[in-house]
């Protein structure tokens, strides 16, 4: 037997308890019972399926934990951004590279009164990931357990942490967290993928003798955000031989009726001029009619009319074009000068541009 002395306390074990001073590098669970208090149950390593990692992962992986092997203090990482986009393979990726690196990883998936404590009581480095943390520390009436987290985070205690918390919407995230970088150094927001981001996964995935359709999805995904979870479904059904238009009838990704995005539209002139109408909403899976008074710089105006979903993208320019025969203009005779009127009728329209307006992210984008 062994006897663990605490105190005046005497505690008897069997033969096979062992008493480390460090913890090991491997990944545990903070567990919780209602005689035993809080303790941490070894887990399998976080698997990692994907044979190829896209985007820049691995490279801010090695990022941050360069700059917390650099650091003296704690170190806080956000991740955010929608289901299905990265957050979660970047967290395993993260995880699996710190016990490479000897440094154990604790889950932690529920909000337990003490847990702050307890995740304090470790003196190791050790790397703490909140997984959804926007939805299992959810503010609940007047108790609000993120904020009962941030003395933890600002790391007053002996051993420095690496604190990494996912979330779908940082905005749910505490008011102390975000743009706060002495707690949370990196903010990682995770977009859907771009098109050369989706031509190079389905490349990747396609047998050759489908890599036809691949041009039908990078169109559609300019139109409807898909994720990787979406792209991974359809070329399933692809490489089952179903054409893209005919697979994507039965998947489970469907129109929701509010996922139009903004852009802007320019009706040019074979002689180079341009009438624009910034910043509008349009769903460009619609059958329904784009119908807008387009103007120029003396803000005179054209009805211009096309229907939305006749939009082919351009992947060359990242736009959207409606060829000539797929729209009409008329001219409003009634709110034109009569000098500029002969002008406007004799205009020679080639094609519209839809543009998608850049909403700039979270970051700052600087001109250097």
């Amino acid at each position: 037997m062994k006897i663990i002395e605490t105190g005046t306390t005497y505690k008897i074990y069997g033969e096979d308890l062992v008493v480390l001073d460090n913890l090991p590098a491997q990944t545990y669970r903070v567990g919780f019972g209602q005689f035993t208090g809080f303790f941490l149950e070894k887990q399998h390593k976080l698997e990692v399926k994907e044979d190829k990692v896209y985007g820049v992962h691995n490279q801010k992986v090695d990022k941050v934990l360069k700059r917390f092997a650099d650091s003296r203090k704690n170190l806080g990482v956000i991740l955010s951004g929608d289901k299905g986009i990265g957050k979660s393979l970047f967290a395993r990726l993260l995880a699996n590279k710190a016990v490479d690196n000897g440094i154990p990883v604790i889950l932690v998936d529920r909000f337990i009164p003490g847990i702050p404590d307890f995740l304090n009581g470790i003196k190791n480095e050790v790397m703490v990931l909140f997984d959804e943390f926007d939805k299992t520390f959810s503010k609940n009436g007047d108790d609000d357990p993120q904020a009962k987290m941030l003395s933890l985070f600002d790391g007053t205690s002996d051993g420095k942490k690496l604190f990494v918390v996912t979330c779908n919407d940082y905005y749910r995230l505490n008011e102390f967290m975000v743009n706060r970088p002495g707690r949370f150094h990196f903010h990682f927001r995770f977009d859907y993928p771009n098109s050369d981001e989706v031509k190079e996964y389905l490349t990747d995935k396609l047998d050759e003798k489908f890599h036809s359709e691949i041009k039908k999805v990078v169109s559609f995904s300019r139109k409807r955000k898909l994720n990787y979870d979406c792209l991974s479904a359809i070329a399933v059904e692809i490489n089952e031989g179903e054409l893209f238009e005919e697979a994507i009838k039965d998947l489970n990704i469907i129109n929701t009726r509010d996922a139009g995005n903004r852009y802007d539209v320019k009706l040019y002139t074979e002689d180079g001029i341009v009438l624009t109408r910034e910043n509008e909403y349009i769903d460009l899976l619609s059958g329904d009619n784009f119908d807008e008074l387009m103007y120029d710089s003396n803000d005179d105006g054209i009805l211009l009319t096309f229907k939305k979903n006749c939009a082919a993208f351009d992947s060359k320019t990242g736009t959207f074009v409606i060829t000539r025969d797929n729209f009409k203009t008329k001219i409003d005779e009634d709110y034109i000068d009569n000098d500029r009127l002969d002008k406007f009728k004799k205009f020679k329209f080639s094609c519209v541009r839809i543009i998608p307006v850049n909403n700039g992210g979270i970051h700052y984008n600087l001109a250097i």
